[in-house]
């Protein structure tokens, strides 16, 4: 079966969504506004510059999940759904997907995004095929550590490869649409590299490549998206 892999933040959802959640908890109040902010702006340019600590990212992204049990950070992502990822989730993106649904190719979402926060995105798009970075989950609750082999630049290379075994699948035929250069290791194995609006770094590989570059988030430029109101 052709695999149509997609990465999440930038790419099929034109915000990141790491980020965006940080946004949120800082809006609603449940962390030091100022220093939490500035943490989390700081560790996104490391991401975006090629020298995140992606355990260390996590231990402070999960943190304030942790401390909830699970039906409290549940409820929590519910709102952060409506506020800060229904308006990034552009027409371009969905209808991308559909096109490769329609020619029976399996979808997967491979993202270095944890799974708390990436699992409902998945499902609002219908793919049932999701590679995340996995939270350990102790006593009922999230943990702040990560399980197993996180989904992140040559990461998302091993995930991938342990998926495939898995299900007796091969990359033979696939496409992987991504918009960073973190996901160069990738993109180099599958047969259908596609630069979604990409950074710097990847965009100067795709042209020297030949690599398409296409755009899925040029809507936001047009119509910048409002966050919805915070829920009551």
């Amino acid at each position: 079966m052709t695999l149509a892999l997609f990465d999440l933040d930038h790419t099929l959802l034109s915000a990141d969504s790491d980020y965006n959640w940080g946004q949120f908890l800082v809006r609603h109040g449940r962390v030091d506004a100022d220093r939490y902010a500035e943490a989390n702006h700081n560790f996104y340019q490391q991401y975006q510059a090629g020298t995140l600590d992606i355990h260390e990212y996590f231990a402070f992204s999960m943190r304030v999940v942790s401390e909830q049990d699970m039906a409290t950070a549940h409820a929590w992502h519910r709102d952060y759904m409506q506020e800060f990822v229904l308006p990034y989730l552009g027409q371009p993106a969905r209808e991308l997907v559909e096109k490769h649904r329609a020619l029976g190719h399996t979808l997967v979402i491979i993202t270095a995004t944890n799974r708390f926060v990436t699992a409902p995105i998945a499902a609002e798009f219908g793919v049932d095929n999701l590679l995340s970075i996995e939270p350990v989950i102790e006593n009922g609750r999230y943990t702040n550590r990560i399980d197993g082999v996180p989904s992140f630049r040559e990461g998302k290379v091993i995930r991938l490869q342990q998926w495939l075994t898995d299900r007796d699948e091969t990359l033979a035929g696939s496409w992987f649409y991504s918009d960073s250069h973190n996901d160069l290791p990738l993109l180099e194995l599958v047969e259908h590299p596609v630069a979604v609006d990409p950074d710097e770094r990847l965009r100067a590989r795709a042209e020297q490549e030949g690599w398409p570059i296409i755009s899925l988030n040029a809507w936001l430029q047009a119509t910048p998206p409002a966050p919805a109101a915070p829920a009551p």
